[in-house]
Order: structure tokens, then C-alpha cells, then sequence
């Protein structure tokens, strides 16, 4: 069985290869997502969202199957390879960000259910809601945070 690492991100040189973890990811749970927001959020990731957070990448024999970017004890974002889902990758990386990074709160896209639901059962309590995402786009983000009772 090919063994999990997680590890910092080593910055731009892998930036294409969480480009593409992130479109398949993308593709497979934000089917809510107009084609034109995708490609605009995707445009933008190498050069404005991974040089905003510390990313930790998951490799499984050396290659990258998901990451994970946080940001003073929020998780920014978390996305697995569709090839890779369903195997612990997510939970790995959420659960590095916990311990790792401290982090305690987080958004997720409302119509995305799968990912809601993933969050809830480790724990994240909905406290809040937003009827746009951050960029005002027509996607509610529930804000989660880490129950202190987990």
C-alpha cells in the first residue's frame, strides 16, 4: 500500500500540478460552479491564492494528490485529486492543518454538500453564513468553525 506524506509546499515549481488537483477536484464537487467563475478562480491561483497561504501538499509516492492552504488558524482551502477521493487524503490534510497549523475555522460553499458534510463529521459546527463568496459571487458560504467539544 503506497504510504501518505505531507509536506510543505516547495512554491512555484508545483504550482501547475496543484493547478491541476485543484480542477480535478473542481470538476467532480463544484458542479454548481458557472464555467466562467472556474476558469476566473483558476486563472488566479497560482499567482494570488497559493502565495497567500502556507500550503502543505499531500504525495503519495512522491507525487501530488492534494493540498491544502492555511492561513492564521483558517483553512483557505482543500482540494484532493478526483482520482484520489474517498482514501483519507482529505481527512490527512485536515487533520495536518488541526495540529500543524492550528487551524479552527473555515468556509465552504454551501452547495457543496459532500465537502459540508465532510467538515461537519470532524467536528466543524456551522456558526455563520454569507450569501455571496468572498468575491461576491452568487455562491452562500457556510463559516465553520472547530467545536470545542471535538
Amino acid at each position: 500500500m503506497p504510504e501518505l506524506n505531507i509536506r510543505p509546499s516547495i512554491g512555484a515549481a508545483e504550482h501547475r500540478a496543484l493547478v491541476a488537483i485543484w480542477r480535478s477536484a473542481v470538476d467532480a464537487t463544484h458542479t454548481f460552479l458557472a464555467a466562467a467563475d472556474r476558469d476566473e478562480i483558476e486563472r488566479h491561483l497560482a499567482s494570488d491564492h497559493f502565495p497567500a497561504v502556507v500550503l502543505s501538499v499531500a504525495e503519495v509516492d512522491g507525487d501530488p494528490v492534494g493540498f491544502a492552504g492555511t492561513l492564521d488558524g483558517r483553512l483557505e482551502m482543500l482540494f484532493v485529486d478526483a482520482a484520489r477521493r474517498e482514501g483519507g487524503i482529505g481527512t490527512a490534510l485536515l487533520d495536518h492543518a488541526i495540529t500543524e497549523h492550528g487551524v479552527t475555522r473555515l468556509d465552504v460553499n454551501e452547495q457543496n454538500v459532500l465537502a459540508a458534510g465532510f467538515y461537519a463529521h470532524r467536528g466543524f459546527e456551522v456558526v455563520g453564513r454569507s450569501e455571496t463568496d468572498d468575491a461576491g459571487r452568487p455562491y452562500p458560504l457556510l463559516h465553520l468553525r472547530l467545536s470545542t467539544s471535538s
